[in-house]
This record gives structure tokens, C-alpha cells and sequence, in this order.
């Protein structure tokens, strides 16, 4: 598949044009041929973005609203192509793809039910005569850079709520999936969005870095959201940091998933066989620690082992439920973890096997502190089982974590649960579900080394919205002097 950047309403190729490759994890095959964008390309693109703020900004709720909607329907028709352009370029399974585009129809679909919700509130005023409001005001030209391991969802995030206030975007697509974040693209355009408020622009990997810095430098940028690696996440919200630009990062993640001595441990397995292993665990909010009691982890692991090993893993155009990993040198590092693991005392009671991208569920059950799957975030199917003695260890060891994003804790006592979850140091917790989960209108994000700002609903639209303070004064009002 080749594709052009979408700018200004219109396909553009590289300013220079140069272009990239994008190889399907799983064949070897090429998946598509994207433009590498240059700095005139930025310049470009920006320029664009900024023009159309000025009308978009002042378009009628109801015009808005209408072309999400839109957009969101189209998006739901185009699920083929979605699903077709992502099994190539990342190697995730049909149906993750197909939830994907589902879920992120819906993101479109909030996005289009909050834009009459934009107004504020009235402030008592200590001054005779005065009407004080705080009100939203679109901020300009925002910028969302969208992974690739939910590419569909977290591609959509980063534009909806941010055109739905009055902002206008740039959407930087991944490089290991611009077909797929074009298509975004493709369901704004033909939703029939003016020229200029949606762009979709794609760079070659080694042009990462200085495309990114050109599109936060920018003056007319007045925004930045970006979903990915901690590593990464650093340097952007640093290079924020220094144009004084407002930034959601949503980054990595070492979900704990806490097991107490009283859990239904059949629905525990069932929450932790999906959290631990959809997308081959490629999700931020992905469980990475299944943290046990120890009188009950002998049978967790029993139950959690044999559902795991049933699993089926190949190619994602087969029935199997564990696709390709998507990234080079991946597998790689899956079966370092295991080693390390199995070197140092790990027990390994499910999977550990591999096939170039293809990686099997795999478990390793007693693991301590001094094994790098501990502390390490995997992003794939290769999970510890950490035993622990009560409820503090239990605490203790799930917020032993440079990350916070999401967590669970499943237990026949709510009260206790709760108790538990009120302790764990995350942006989300779950009790008696998985650590896997998202809606369009929660507040979705994470603390510590998870990054900071949240997405979804009324929590983003302050994200994206600067409020003002504005009076209605009596012009007669005294002065003093």
C-alpha cells in the first residue's frame, strides 16, 4: 500500500520526495510505502493547520458535532481496510484491529456528545454589577503523535477531543503503521471536515527526532499529546517544557494485578489470561505483574498455566490469539527475560517458546526482585508470577514500580478491595476485572514514570481547552483614583 501525507485536505508527497518502507513483522513482506517528511514538510503542515483554526475555531456545535459523527460512521465502514492495513504493518490479530476501529468510532462518537458541554461556569463576584465567568476556549494547532500497538484507538484519541473543542491537528503517525493513521486521515476528509483542520503526516524512523522537535518548536503549535514509551515520553515533555506547551504523556506501563487470599481465583484466571495476553501483551495497560498470595498461588498458577498453554499463537490472518510481535528485536528480548528469569530461580510453567515474531504465552512463576522481568517492562506475552504474604506485601510490591498506569485487585471483599486499591499508586484500578480495559468517557492516564494529563471525556476537554476568566462589568463602576 502507498499512501501521501493528508495536508491541508489534499494527499502531498515528501516535500523532497523521499519515502520509507514498512515491512510486516510477521512475512518480511512490505506492508506500505509512506512519505518521509521533511522540515518543509512541518512547515508546511503547520502552516495549514494554522490558517484553519481561525474558521474551525468559530464553527457552530452543531456543525461539529455532525461531521464526528460522520466520520465515526465512516470510520465503522472502513473496519476492512483498517483491519487489512494493521494485520500487515504491525502483525496484531483481526479482531484486536477490529476492536480497535469499534472502540475509536466511539471515541468519535463522545467527542461529537461533549462539544455542547464546552461552556463553563458563572463565578460569584466579590464586585457590584459583575458577571464572572470561567469558559473554554480552544487553544490552536494541537499535535498528537499515536503509537502503534492500539493504532486505530490511540490514533483516533489523539485527534477527537481536540477537534471537537475547536482546536485544529496535526496528527504525526507511527512509523511502524502509517497506512493504518492515514486511514484516520481518510475518515475526516470524507466526513466532509474543511481543509486543514485534521492533517496526517509520516516520517522515516531515522527522522523521528528532528520531525518532532521541528512540530513542537513551532510557534503556531500550542499543544502536544503523546501516547508511547517513557524513554521518548521524556524527550518530549521536555522539549514541551521548553516552548512553555501544555503536554499529555501517556507512557509506559508495569500493571500490577493483585490476587488476595479470598479472590475467586476462576475469575482471576480469566481476567489475567486476557490482560496478560490480548495484542500479545502490546498494551500499555497490559498486566505485567500477576502479584499472588502465596496460600492460594499454587492453584492461580495451575489454572492460569493451563489456560495459557491452550493459547493459540501464528500468523494473525489464521485463528490463533496470539499474533506477531510488532517491533524488531522484540522476540528478542522476550527470550532474554526468560532466561534471565529461569537463570536466577524462575520456574517456567507455561509456553517459552518462539518463531521469529510469533512468541507463545508464556509464564514464569516464582519471581523475585533481582530477575529483570520484575521491575522491566516486557510489552509482550512473557509474564512473572510474583508470590507475596498478605495484603501489605502485596501493596508493597505492586507499587515497587518506576510506572502507574493502571492496576487491579480482585477479592470477594469489596470493602477490602477497596481499602487495597485506595493504596496502589496508579492513574487506574480495577477491582475484580482486568488491568486491559478503556471507555471514551473516562479519565484515562497514569502517575509516576506513566506520564501525566488524561484523555477521555470531560477530563479531556480541560485538557485541550484553556479556561478563561471573563467579566461583564458596570461601566459607571467607581474607582478609587
Amino acid at each position: 500500500m502507498k499512501i501521501s501525507h493528508l495536508i491541508n485536505g489534499a494527499d502531498h508527497p515528501a516535500s523532497d520526495g523521499r519515502v520509507f518502507q514498512r515491512k510486516d513483522p510477521v512475512t518480511g513482506e512490505v506492508a506500505s510505502t509512506a512519505p518521509a517528511a521533511s522540515l518543509e514538510d512541518v512547515k508546511t503542515t503547520v502552516a495549514a493547520a494554522h490558517a484553519a483554526f481561525a474558521s474551525w475555531s468559530q464553527t457552530l456545535v452543531g456543525e461539529r458535532r455532525k461531521l464526528l459523527n460522520r466520520a465515526a460512521d465512516i470510520m465503522d465502514a472502513k473496519a476492512p481496510d483498517f483491519i487489512a492495513a494493521a494485520i500487515a504493518e504491525t502483525g496484531a490479530t483481526g479482531p484486536w484491529i477490529g476492536f480497535n476501529v469499534g472502540l475509536a468510532a466511539n471515541i468519535l462518537r463522545e467527542a461529537a456528545a461533549v462539544v455542547t458541554q464546552l461552556g463553563g461556569t458563572v463565578i460569584p463576584s466579590n464586585k457590584p454589577g459583575t458577571l464572572a465567568m470561567a469558559v473554554h476556549r480552544p487553544k490552536g494547532v494541537c499535535v498528537g503523535i499515536a503509537p502503534w500497538n492500539a493504532p486505530v484507538i490511540l490514533a483516533t484519541r489523539a485527534v477527537a477531543m481536540a477537534v471537537a473543542c475547536g482546536n485544529t491537528v496535526i496528527l504525526k503517525s507511527s512509523e511502524l503503521c502509517p497506512a493504518t493513521h492515514r486511514l484516520i486521515g481518510d475518515c475526516f476528509t470524507e466526513a466532509g471536515f474543511p481543509a486543514g483542520v485534521v492533517n496526517v503526516i509520516s516520517n522515516a524512523p531515522e527522522d523521528a527526532g528532528a520531525v518532532v522537535e521541528a512540530l513542537i518548536r513551532a510557534p503556531e503549535v500550542r499543544h502536544v499529546n503523546f501516547t508511547g514509551s517513557t524513554k521518548v515520553g521524556r524527550i518530549i515533555g521536555r522539549l514541551a517544557g521548553e516552548e512553555l506547551k501544555p503536554a499529555i504523556l501517556e507512557l509506559g506501563g508495569k500493571a500490577p494485578f493483585v490476587v488476595l487470599a479470598d479472590a475467586d481465583i476462576d475469575a482471576a484466571v480469566n481476567a489475567a489470561i486476557f490482560g496478560c495476553f490480548m495484542n500479545q501483551g502490546q498494551i500499555c495497560m497490559s498486566t505485567e505483574r500477576l502479584i499472588v498470595d502465596d496460600s492460594i498461588a499454587d492453584d492461580f498458577a495451575a489454572h492460569l498455566a493451563a489456560r495459557a498453554s491452550k493459547l493459540p499463537a501464528g500468523n494473525p490472518r489464521e485463528h490463533v490469539v496470539l499474533g506477531g510481535l510488532c517491533t524488531p528485536g522484540a522476540g528478542d528480548k522476550m527470550e532474554e527475560l526468560i532466561a534471565d528469569a529461569v537463570a536466577k530461580g524462575g520456574k517456567l510453567i507455561a509456553g517459552g517458546t518462539r518463531d521469529g515474531a510469533i512468541v507463545a504465552a508464556t509464564l514464569i512463576d516464582h519471581v523475585t526482585p533481582e530477575m529483570r522481568m520484575y521491575s522491566e517492562e516486557s510489552f509482550g506475552p512473557v509474564k512473572p508470577i510474583i508470590r507475596v504474604k498478605g495484603e501489605e506485601e502485596a501493596i508493597r510490591v505492586a507499587n515497587d514500580s518506576d510506572y502507574g498506569l493502571s492496576s487491579a485487585v480482585f477479592s470477594r471483599d469489596i470493602q477490602k478491595a477497596m481499602a487495597v486499591a485506595n493504596r496502589l499508586e496508579t492513574g487506574i484500578c480495577h477491582i475484580n476485572g482486568p488491568t486491559v480495559g478503556d471507555e471514551p468517557q473516562m479519565p484515562f492516564g497514569g502517575v509516576k514514570a506513566s506520564g501525566y494529563g488524561r484523555f477521555g471525556g470531560m477530563a479531556g476537554v480541560s485538557e485541550f481547552t484553556d479556561l478563561r476568566w471573563l467579566t461583564i462589568e458596570d461601566p459607571n463602576q467607581h474607582y478609587p483614583f
